[in-house]
């Protein structure tokens, strides 16, 4: 019997959006770890910050009539995909996805207060533990009613940290945009 919360029946949003904001904050961080450690790292990281809001509101500019959902669905979508790939990558491994990411990803988050509440980090393992599943983040989360403002920036977190881990396990800083990337393209040629 099928799931109603299954990825078939989910919107999949805004996924370009989604991965230009995501491969953004990769490209920034990626070029902040390289910069030389002797310069200043507030000024660094005050202005890597103020070209992502920047970024994220060129993208919010540029979405069309369902706005920020689908973005949001997006997300949910990028988030779908890379953990359909860690469950196969650890499957061939005979390890359990949920076992091995999920807590590093509950980790990370408790690492950046200022960026995640800690009453978002439940739902942002939730949506993992979700699509770790084969559910649909965005069907699951639905059920809890609208997103929240406080979990906006957590849902962008969920998902540039699973990238980050996908680039980190395959020793390849654009493989995971490079993932979604091929995917649209072979959606594309399919329609």
């Amino acid at each position: 019997m099928s799931s109603p919360f299954g990825p078939q029946h989910a919107p999949a949003g805004d996924v370009g959006a989604a991965l230009m904001m995501i491969d953004s904050r990769l490209k920034s961080v990626y070029d902040g770890m390289r910069k030389d450690e002797s310069e200043d790292e507030d000024e660094g990281s005050a202005a890597s910050e103020a070209e992502r809001r920047e970024l994220a509101g060129h993208v919010g500019d540029s979405l069309g009539p369902g706005g920020v959902h689908e973005l949001l669905d997006g997300a949910c979508t990028l988030i779908y995909l890379f953990m359909t790939w860690l469950r196969q990558a650890h499957e061939e491994h005979g390890k359990d996805v949920i076992e091995y990411v999920v807590p590093t990803l509950v980790t990370s988050m408790r690492m950046m207060p200022r960026s995640i509440r800690p009453e978002a980090i439940p739902t942002m393992a939730g949506l993992v533990i979700a699509a770790g599943t084969g559910l649909s983040p965005s069907l699951w989360r639905q059920q809890y009613g609208d997103w929240t403002e406080a979990e906006i920036t957590p849902l962008e977190a969920t998902a540039f940290l699973l990238a980050e881990c996908i680039n980190r396990i395959t020793e390849d800083q654009d493989f995971a945009t490079r993932l979604i990337t091929d995917a649209l393209t072979r959606a594309e040629e399919e329609l």
